[in-house]
Order: structure tokens, then C-alpha cells, then sequence
């Protein structure tokens, strides 16, 4: 899976796109390019200037994506004012269709982002740094909503942030050899947090 702070297994969509039939098949196994990647960054306080670093990368990415009705989103931790994190940020890109991947893979890895994986519903492409990861969904994706739901919520809500913050500080103290094993540990406390931040929007 990805190496997002907030990726979940299992909550991708790769069904029909909201203008019709996906132009080819979907592809349905999992290639993560490069293997497993031990988690070697520690937490940091947040930054002001990670939102900086989302900006400029946004307008990057909508200019790869000029001839793409693409929508672009902060997401991570990164995205969150108080919460420490990683200090690589997470952006969400959600294309008319997922399968395409000559209108929009292309023209991010031209903009100089490389591949780490491709999956069922999903792409992520990141800077070589591996500061920057773009997580490309198709638009109407779960993922999507939740990595907003999430965002949103931990926005707002100081207790859950810490409650989140206090967690990833345990997990992060741990060796980890391949960073998706660090992101599945935080599955538990993201699915608690979400649940309340949908029963918050009742």
C-alpha cells in the first residue's frame, strides 16, 4: 500500500468513472516500484511552511493537469495546524478516471514526481526527495472523503488531534522495517476518529 500517514487498506473504489465506462480495465494487483522502505523519519512539530510546500506543489500539479478536471487537496497530518508529523506532505488528486493514466500520469511524471505504486483505485507518485506524496484517486472515491473527513475533523477537534498525536508518538518510538506497517498500526485510532467525526456531522 502507500506510505501516506493516513492511508487505509481496503478503502479504495476502482469502479466507473461519474462520466461513464473507465477507459480500460483497472489493474488488480498491487506494484509497489522500489519494495518495502523502513520508516526512518521521526516526528516533527508542525511546520507553517508545509502548507507553504502544499501550495507550491499544487500549482505544479495543476499545471501538469491542465488538460485534466482535476481537484487538489491537502490531506495528512501536515494539513493539520498543531498536529506534529512527518515531514512529508500528503496531496490527494482526484481525476475523472482512474484508468486513464495518459491524461495524468504522464504529465506528473514529466512535472518530475516518480512512480511507488500503483493499485486497484489508486496511484502515488512522490518528489525524490520522498518529501511530497501525491495519492491520485478517481473522483467519487471513499478514500477521498475520508481523507477530508479525517482532516477536517482533527482540524477542529483538540482532543482527538492529541489523542492521534499521543498514538503516533508510541508507534513511531517502535523499529519499523517497511513504513505500510507503521500506517496499518494507526488503522484502530483512525477508524475511532473518523466514526466520531461523521457522527459529529449528523
Amino acid at each position: 500500500m502507500t506510505n501516506s500517514d493516513e492511508t487505509n487498506r481496503g478503502e479504495t473504489n476502482s469502479g466507473e468513472t461519474n462520466s461513464g465506462e473507465p477507459r480500460r480495465p483497472e489493474v488488480t494487483t498491487v506494484e509497489i516500484i522500489g519494495g518495502p522502505e523502513a520508516l526512518e523519519t521521526g516526528l516533527r512539530d508542525h511546520d507553517a511552511r508545509w502548507a507553504q510546500e502544499y501550495l507550491r506543489h499544487r500549482r505544479l500539479i495543476l499545471d501538469a493537469l491542465a488538460a485534466v478536471d482535476a481537484e487538489v487537496e491537502h490531506i495528512g497530518s501536515t494539513s493539520v495546524p498543531g498536529l506534529a508529523a512527518k515531514p512529508i506532505v500528503d496531496i490527494v488528486v482526484a481525476v475523472p478516471d482512474i484508468t486513464a493514466e495518459e491524461d495524468y500520469l504522464d504529465g506528473l511524471l514529466a512535472a518530475g514526481y516518480e512512480l511507488r505504486v500503483r493499485e486497484p483505485g489508486h496511484r502515488l507518485v512522490r518528489t525524490p526527495a520522498r518529501d511530497v506524496h501525491v495519492h491520485v484517486y478517481e473522483r467519487g472515491a471513499a478514500a477521498v472523503h475520508d481523507y477530508l473527513l479525517l482532516r477536517d475533523h482533527l482540524r477542529a477537534d483538540a482532543d482527538d488531534r492529541a489523542l492521534y498525536e499521543q498514538v503516533k508518538r508510541d508507534l513511531i518510538s517502535r523499529r519499523w522495517d517497511d513504513m505500510n506497517d507503521y500506517a496499518d498500526a494507526k488503522n484502530d485510532v483512525i477508524h475511532a476518529i473518523k466514526t466520531r467525526a461523521r457522527a459529529a456531522r449528523r
